[in-house]
């Protein structure tokens, strides 16, 4: 792996544990309930925020684990493109920058794709 490719990973990696077990589970930035909630209803909001940041905390282990990398930066860039498109329809007044947003979230496609796409020099092999 090059140098800049495991900065990279790490670097993707730190962002969905920081999302998952910080904003979520130990809901540090109530925003994320309240995104949950709005879109998914108020009667689980807690369990599902919490729900969803385990599976982003269980996101940054495969990443780490360079198992199925390809495949791993393909659902990463659905989910973030999904995810940041719901937002910006059903919820821009909660997001952290409105819909601007959804420029950070292209950017961290766009990031993913170039670590896995053009860095990761296994695919060589």
């Amino acid at each position: 792996m090059t140098r800049i490719y495991k900065i990279l990973t790490y670097c993707i990696a730190t962002v969905w544990i920081a999302n998952g077990l910080f904003c979520k589970v130990l809901n540090l930035v109530p925003r994320h309930e309240q995104i949950v909630a709005r879109i998914l209803g108020d009667d689980h909001s807690r369990l599902l925020t919490i729900l969803i940041g385990l599976s982003e905390i269980i996101m940054a282990v495969w990443i780490l684990s360079g198992y199925k990398t390809k495949l791993n930066a393909i659902a990463q860039i659905t989910i973030v493109a999904t995810m940041n498109t719901l937002e910006f329809i059903l919820v821009p007044d909660l997001l952290l920058w409105g819909k601007l947003n959804s420029m950070f979230a292209f950017i961290f496609i766009l990031v993913v794709y170039f670590n896995e796409f053009y860095l990761n020099k296994k695919q060589l092999k």
